[in-house]
Order: C-alpha cells, then structure tokens, then sequence
C-alpha cells in the first residue's frame, strides 16, 4: 500500500478519499501535499507510479493495463469501505479514467465524482495523433525543450544532467504507458453514472472536452482557468481546484 500510495495527511475518519494520478514524468510531491489544505472529511492521496521515487528501482509499467491492475488490486478493499473520487492531471487523467472504468466493469464500483484536467475525452479522435507521436524517438534536446515550453519541469532541475536525464526517460515511459491505451465508447453505453468535472487552462492547446459528458449520465461541467498546460501549479489555480473539489464532494451528500 505504501508503495504504491503517498498519502501526506492520514485521515483515517474521512468520510471520503480523494485520490490523485500524477503527470507524465512526476512523482507524488505536488498532488500529495494537496492533503493539508482540505477539511477533515477528505484524505488526499497520490499515486506512486513505478520507476521513481521510492519505486526507483522497480521497471517502468509495461502499458495502461498493468497499471490498472496494479491500482485495482492494491486499492480494492479501501474503496470499498468508503466513498471516493479521482482526480488526474494530463496523462493521470487518462490512467484515473482507465481504472474507474476496470473498477466499475469489475466490480460495480465507481467515483462519487471524476475530476479531470488538462486531457481530451478518451474516446475521441484528437487523442489519435498522441498515438503516433514519436517521443521516444525524440532527441532529450528536443524533448527538453518541448517539456520547457508546456512548464511542467522547474527549469533549474533541467540544469543538472543526471537529473535532467532521469525526468525525460521517465516521460519517455509514462509516454509509452499512454500510447497503450485505448478505449472505444462502442464498448459501453454510459460506462459512468458519476459526475464529471473537466479543467483546462485557457492557453493551453485545446482538448476535446465535451466528448467527457457521452461517458456518463451524471452531470458534465467545464471550467477554464488561466495558464498552459500546467495551469494547475499556479497557486490561485490550486486554490480554486482545491476549494471546487471540495464542494463537490461535499455535496455528493455522502
């Protein structure tokens, strides 16, 4: 459970967990200290991708399957004692997806609530050009200077070459994990019947957000904040997710 799971602040009397999926390229640091700002009622966890920090010398995930079989199985009996809700960033947007989808086909479970950012709908079309893009065969100068220009890797992390060399193979594997995944609506009529938050930042590339209501017969709400790609790490764009999270499951009347 500790490896795979970096929970900052234990809550062993929430009425709720929050559990948070990382981007491509990250650890738990940043979602998981998102812990010590919310209410009593919410646990705030993250999870532990292998490959780094504490799992550093475990292998890269083969693909979106192991991961999804990895998280199903370690998180089973938790999420069946209480409520949860996801929240992913970019790349944990699709892996929070692709789990909730093997936990509610598997077992009957699902998120009181879906909260996703920064990520196309996983049925749509715009998600096919993410399939053939050819990261792993990127230079790391190119790379480096792609990872710069969304904003996601502190640039004075960059500066250090050993440092700089483990993030942008770390990316390359996450990036290979989401090359993986697939997920056709034709399989499921409605897979959810959560509500579905969606979060963009109004400078980054668009995504294809409205195809996230045709997964589920909950509601499907849209917010766009300001910032790239990595809008999320602005900490009045932090305050608003937390504080809009918050009130959602507050109001899931749990």
């Amino acid at each position: 459970m500790e490896k795979l799971i970096a929970c900052a602040h234990k809550r062993p009397d929430a009425v709720c967990r929050l559990i948070c999926f990382p981007w491509a390229g990250s650890g738990t640091s940043q979602l998981a200290q998102w812990g010590q700002h919310f209410s009593d009622s919410i646990e705030v966890s993250c999870i532990r991708f292998p490959g780094r920090e504490t799992r550093l010398d475990e292998p890269f995930a083969e693909d979106m399957t192991s991961i999804v079989n990895e998280v199903t199985s370690v998180l089973l009996k938790e999420l069946k004692e209480k409520p949860f809700a996801f929240f992913g960033h970019s790349f944990g947007s699709y892996v929070c997806f692709a789990v909730a989808l093997n936990l509610k086909k598997k077992y009957g479970l699902e998120p009181v609530q879906l909260f996703v950012s920064g990520a196309h709908a996983p049925h749509s079309e715009a998600m096919l050009p993410l399939k053939s893009l050819p990261v792993s065969n990127a230079t790391d100068e190119e790379l480096t200077a792609g990872l710069k220009n969304l904003g996601g890797i502190p640039s004075h992390l960059l500066q250090f070459e050993d440092v700089r060399k483990r993030l942008l193979h770390t990316f390359r594997e996450d990036f290979r994990v989401l090359q993986t995944f697939s997920f056709e609506k034709a399989e499921m009529d409605s897979p959810f019947s959560c509500d579905i938050t969606c979060f963009n930042g109004s400078d980054d590339e668009p995504h294809d957000s409205q195809g996230w209501q045709e997964i589920t017969s909950g509601d499907t709400s849209f917010y766009e904040l300001p910032g790239g790609h990595f809008y999320l790490l602005e900490p009045a764009n932090e305050i608003f997710l937390r504080k809009h999270i918050t009130r959602c499951i507050e109001n899931a009347g749990l």
